[in-house]
């Protein structure tokens, strides 16, 4: 009896020590930003059932023939999805960081034939495309892991064209998650004017629209970080 109480005691004390270590490491990832590892990919290929693509599809409101960007697909999850929804002439430009998460999709886009993929290796940050070029840009789940949010806010609005459309995708229990109000503040500091909200505190996406092209606006603080950025 005593025997196993002593293993049932020593069980909850390893259970308990697990969820301290896994709490501590998620504040410490929570205050040092940084994007999914390749090899813990598993987390990104499970079911979203608060963030789904027919929500994703909803708020994007993607229409063939446009030219969207997709910023840290890791797997693939709505990239597939999103690019049938432009196709056949419109483009899905894919960034990730790692190039290992962008071979792993692009393998996916070849097993089922889709032609209308472009995968770029590249920080969001300091997006490489031109100014004006996309109709529409989505992130989910990626946000809080860019070191600078404001800067790659910033790029994004950049990159849209006149009235393009913004979606940022999050939701709770990601170490990284923003908050509505914290993205809404940053991405109208951005220039980008905030439009709808599907979900709750706990999971959301929300769309934000760059100014049209009669619609003067300040960004002081993108040129802000443009300047410290080139500095």
């Amino acid at each position: 009896m005593r025997g196993q109480q002593s293993v049932l005691i020593a069980g909850g004390a390893a259970l308990l020590g697990g969820i301290a270590a896994a709490l501590a490491y998620a504040a410490w990832w929570r205050k040092n930003p940084s994007a999914c590892p390749y090899e813990q990919r598993f987390f990104l290929e499970v079911p979203h059932p608060f963030l789904t693509r027919a929500r994703l599809r909803r708020i994007l409101a993607p229409r063939p023939g446009e030219r969207v960007l997709e910023v840290g697909p890791g797997t693939g999850y709505y990239t597939l999805d999103i690019a049938q929804q432009i196709a056949p002439d419109g483009v899905l430009e894919i960034l990730d960081l790692q190039q290992e998460m962008l071979d792993h999709t692009m393998r996916k886009v070849s097993e089922r034939h889709i032609t209308n993929i472009v995968p770029t290796q590249g920080d969001a940050q300091e997006l490489s495309y031109p100014d004006d070029t996309f109709d529409a840009a989505y992130m989910t789940v990626t946000l809080g892991e860019v070191p600078d949010q404001d800067a790659a806010l910033c790029e994004l609005r950049r990159v849209l064209k006149p009235d393009g459309r913004l979606v940022v995708g999050e939701i709770f229990g990601d170490p990284h998650m923003v908050t509505f109000g914290s993205l809404r503040a940053s991405a109208e500091e951005a220039g980008l004017r905030f439009e709808q909200r599907l979900g709750g505190k706990l999971a959301y996406f929300a769309r934000f629209r760059a100014p049209g092209p009669a619609t003067p606006v300040l960004m002081l603080n993108c040129s802000a970080i443009t300047d410290k950025l080139d500095a």
